[in-house]
């Protein structure tokens, strides 16, 4: 995992400088990925970072801090046809506005006390590769103008020599800051956010696609596993506290969370107990019994066969995180019928069919008729039936366009 916003994914690079960030020479091999995530938003992302990957256009970032901003940079070079070529990273933010000129053009030797040998600047580096500018909403007025040339005119000039040089680099911006509200302030370039802001992508925070919890927290447990730290696994309810948690971190935060757990719940189950206070359920009191992976547990990171094991009865935050997890084809059939009792509904005995069924439209059926109850209980109202299924608000919303329950015109949403 690289530094900063890379926490989001497993991507790796060859470090740079502290001040610079990461460089990735075109001998580094990887395999190109997307965002992990299965909800409605990251799908909307995935979908703009594959139509914008196979052009050059300049692409700007944008989201809170933690969301993934370098993740998806790196995405849209390994799917470009640069792949082959440098990725370069540079922090704006990181290095002070009288080193940023040279950090990113080069200069001379001379040019400026310190400069003792001729250095190439990170556009050079870059060059037929990709260059991402994170935090660009922090650099200097006065850098903007410099940049907003070279953007423009592709070409720039080494601190000490007045020699053009051209550059053929694809630029990627990132910043958690709004850009709209700078320029009024005036302290970001109107021309220069409009050069930039040719394919903005929004990245969204992890509290509106908080039902991709499970799949990042399994993803970061492989990852500590692979780095050395111990296997962990979340029971059911402290994957349900962990929901409800605000995230103000977003996804770096929950990585830094996992990484954590790690190291001092390492080969064993992580209950709400063992959470940091600040991500316990307000009301949580420490008098439950610890789980000893029977009735009631589900381990991030099992095996879906493993979930139903013995026709484990499944509480109800179990069988939301299996039906949000999008991989109900993998489930065995014998955990229907515990999925079903655990969910609160009344369901006769279930017998395979000898000629099989179709298990994906049978747990379909079984939310979709779900969903209908909490609507009826709820009066039709969506905010009241997502509490009562333990859903966000977003979520249901989700499910009612995918199952087709009701229309959003006819729903009420709070």
């Amino acid at each position: 995992m690289v530094a900063a916003e890379a926490l989001a994914g497993s991507f790796t690079g060859t470090p740079g400088s502290p001040q610079t960030g990461n460089i990735t020479s075109p001998a580094d091999t990887r395999r190109s990925r997307m965002l992990s995530g299965s909800s409605l938003a990251i799908r909307r992302i995935t979908t703009l970072i594959r139509q914008v990957a196979a052009h050059d256009s300049t692409v700007l970032l944008l989201g809170e801090s933690g969301t993934g901003k370098e993740v998806a940079a790196r995405t849209i070079h390994e799917s470009s046809p640069r792949r082959n070529r440098p990725f370069v990273a540079v922090n704006c933010g990181a290095i002070p506005a009288e080193l940023l000129e040279s950090e990113l053009f080069g200069h001379e030797k001379g040019s400026f006390t310190g400069a003792i040998t001729a250095r190439k600047g990170r556009f050079e580096i870059a060059e037929g590769g990709t260059l991402f500018l994170d935090e660009i909403g922090d650099m200097s007025v006065a850098m903007q103008v410099k940049l907003l040339r070279v953007l423009q005119e592709r070409v720039f000039e080494r601190v000490g020599n007045h020699v053009p040089v051209c550059c053929n680099v694809r630029i990627i911006a990132a910043t958690h800051r709004n850009l709209e509200e700078s320029i009024a302030r005036g302290s970001f370039r109107e021309d220069l956010f409009h050069r930039l802001n040719v394919f903005p992508i929004d990245m969204p925070p992890l509290r509106e696609r908080i039902e991709d919890l499970p799949m990042l927290v399994r993803e970061f447990i492989g990852q500590n596993v692979a780095e050395g730290r111990g296997q962990v696994q979340l029971s059911a309810a402290a994957l349900t506290a962990l929901s409800r948690h605000a995230w103000t971190g977003n996804v770096r935060e929950l990585a830094n969370l996992i990484e954590r757990l790690s190291i001092v719940c390492a080969g064993r189950v992580v209950e709400i107990r063992d959470l940091p206070p600040r991500y316990r359920p307000a009301d949580w009191t420490d008098d439950a019994p610890a789980a000893d992976g029977g009735e009631g547990f589900v381990p991030v990171g099992a095996p879906a066969d493993a979930i139903f094991d013995g026709g484990a009865t499944l509480t109800d935050a179990a069988v939301i995180q299996v039906l949000e997890s999008g991989d109900v084809a993998a489930l065995e059939v014998e955990g229907v019928d515990a999925a079903v009792a655990a969910a609160g509904a009344a369901a006769p005995e279930v017998q395979l069919p000898a000629e099989g069924l179709d298990l994906r439209a049978y747990l379909n059926a079984i939310e979709r008729r779900l969903i209908e109850q909490a609507l009826a209980s709820a009066n039709g109202t969506v905010a009241h039936a997502a509490r009562l299924l333990n859903l966000r608000r977003t979520t249901l919303v989700e499910k009612l366009r995918k199952l087709g329950v009701g229309t959003t015109e006819c729903l009420t949403e709070d």
